[in-house]
């Protein structure tokens, strides 16, 4: 014995009336004309519409379009902007290796000169 559930709830239950509106059909017949739906006057969107250009001409003037945020950077910039402290160190330390370098030379060409002198001396 198989009982499908809810088949006796089905009848007993009618389906819900359609009600009759006319927008836009003026019908002709008496009891129908009661049915019809007056005509529904549209807001006017000018007095919202008006009060949010207010708002977003408020919101231009403030917020002013900077075009160098708008460019795109180049994909390494932020790795430049870190490495750029430690390139400054190694910089230094360059340039003081170079002035040593240099001042060595120079000794070394004065002891030159001085052993010339002394063999010369001789």
């Amino acid at each position: 014995m198989i009982m499908k559930m809810g088949a006796g709830d089905e009848d007993d239950q009618e389906p819900p009336k359609k009600i009759l509106k006319f927008r836009n059909y003026a019908p002709k017949d008496e009891q129908l004309k009661e049915k019809k739906v007056e005509k529904v006057k549209p807001i006017d969107a000018a007095e919202g519409l008006s009060e949010h250009l207010e708002k977003a001409k408020d919101v231009k003037d403030i917020e002013e379009v900077n075009i160098a945020t708008l460019a795109p950077r180049k994909p390494d910039w932020d790795l430049k902007r870190d490495v750029a402290k430690k390139l400054d160190k190694l910089e230094k330390r360059t340039q003081k290796a170079i002035i040593e370098l240099i001042r060595d030379r120079l000794k070394g060409e004065e002891n030159l000169a001085d052993a010339v002198n002394t063999v010369g001396d001789n």
